[in-house]
């Protein structure tokens, strides 16, 4: 189990130089890209794909695609380079999380049911002190702490360290990181949307975005999340019924390497890691559109794939995310 995350944390604040924030930039780089395939297994999954559970699952996936993207301009404008296509850094699942960050938490690539939601989408976003209204004390780092040290450790660079260096760009979602501000400010966006604040549920100042962590709580509640008239928030407004899923099984630790479709689908990834590679060692923003493109094509042979059944009966299978 790789515990990067966990050894950086454990390094006193005063030695947070430089090379410690290339190195946790890099460890989150890994940690933000490793959520994006359980979530698409889960949005895949979706038998009528249209409909409000799949619109949001779709939508964080994206954002986890964004905060990866950020974290990649972060470490190129401190003159690090972000590696996400080597077998090394490619996430493994079934496992923990990369990085030692909830260690007790075990993320697998399957299809979306109630129990994933509860147990695996809602423990990868749960805030830093618990969801409003209590607070759960936590003996190893989340990731909410992890961002933050990572922000003091900006705050202590001097500002011609902050270079704008290859910085990737795609409309307001992913920007250039040029000073101190930019980095709080991409910072300040990983972690609201993921968490919320200790405030409000919202990741934005207008009440519009739920963050994530309460996005799928209204999904395992089957309810819009709403302010009684005391208040205080719950789970008891619109209903958001559960979707028909197909019944996919969770993938096995080898994946399936004879299974042709799989192939198809891991050749497609791999050329997408291939892209982003390239994008943040050149600073080429086409690169990331190329790498977008292709990870709009994974869905074909990924929903073929669920669709075909497991000679073991256990279900069907699913996209691997494997490299070719």
């Amino acid at each position: 189990m790789s515990t990067k995350i966990f050894d950086l944390m454990q390094v006193p604040r005063e030695e947070h130089h430089v090379n410690w924030l290339r190195e946790s930039l890099q460890a989150a780089i890994e940690l933000e890209f490793s959520t994006v395939p359980i979530y698409l297994c889960g949005y895949w999954s979706i038998k009528n794909q249209t409909g409000p559970v799949l619109t949001a699952i779709r939508s964080i996936a994206i954002d986890e695609m964004f905060h990866f993207a950020l974290a990649c301009n972060m470490l190129t404008t401190i003159e690090g380079t972000p590696v996400v296509n080597t077998a090394d850094v490619s996430p493994k699942y079934p496992g923990p999380l990369p990085g030692g960050v909830r260690p007790s938490l075990r993320v697998a690539l399957t299809g979306l049911s109630k129990d994933v939601v509860e147990k695996m989408y809602m423990q990868i976003e749960y805030p830093e002190a618990g969801p409003i209204a209590f607070f759960r004390g936590e003996t190893y780092p989340t990731i909410g702490e992890f961002y933050d040290a990572v922000l003091a450790a900006f705050r202590k660079l001097p500002a011609a360290q902050i270079t704008g260096v290859r910085q990737v760009t795609r409309g307001s979602k992913l920007f250039a990181i040029k000073n101190l501000a930019d980095a709080e400010k991409a910072i300040g966006i990983i972690k609201r949307q993921g968490e919320g604040t200790s405030q409000s549920p919202f990741s934005d100042d207008f009440g519009t975005n739920l963050a994530h962590y309460y996005a799928f709580a209204q999904i395992w509640h089957e309810h819009k999340l709403i302010k009684n008239a005391e208040g205080k928030w719950e789970y008891k407004g619109d209903p958001l019924p559960f979707p028909e899923v197909l019944p996919v099984a969770e993938v096995p630790a080898g994946g399936y390497p004879g299974e042709e479709k799989a192939k198809e689908f891991n050749a497609a990834y791999t050329a997408m890691l291939n892209f982003l590679q390239h994008a943040w060692v050149t600073g080429d923003s086409t690169e990331l559109s190329n790498a977008i493109s292709v990870m709009y094509e994974l869905e074909g042979p990924a929903r073929e794939l669920m669709q075909k059944a497991r000679p073991d009966g256990a279900g069907n299978f699913c996209p691997d995310f494997r490299l070719a």
